[in-house]
């Protein structure tokens, strides 16, 4: 694997894996989803983060689990990024959610053809 490749892994995993925790425990965080009114999904969201940010580090050993975790928070953050938009928050508070879609839309590119077995 290409270390541009591992820092990108590493980089996006350990990210979720802090917002995630963050999510789930601190009032701050909360607030944010209370504010864009979807205070339901805020524990799947914080769920789906940690497993996402996990997968990404098992993937490491096991291919599918990489492609699976990086399109799913790819996913998650692509609609992260349109809430941001319906809210009309500014670019710059914007920017972090359109930086993590692109970081794992990269990280599923890169290894999609690489990829030596897709099965379970």
């Amino acid at each position: 694997m290409e270390i541009i490749n591992v820092v990108a892994i590493l980089t996006s995993s350990l990210s979720f894996l802090i917002y995630g925790a963050m999510l789930l425990n601190l009032e701050s965080m909360q607030l944010e989803f209370k504010r864009f009114q979807l205070e339901k999904f805020m524990i799947l969201t914080g769920i789906l983060e940690l497993l996402g940010g996990a997968g990404l580090l098992v993937g490491f050993y096991i291919d599918f689990i990489l492609l699976f975790s990086s399109a799913g928070l790819g996913l998650l953050m692509f609609f992260a990024f349109l809430v941001r938009l319906k809210m009309r928050d500014s670019f710059l508070v914007s920017l972090p959610s359109l930086f993590f879609m692109v970081l794992n839309f990269y990280i599923f590119y890169s290894n999609f053809y690489k990829v030596k077995d897709l099965s379970f």
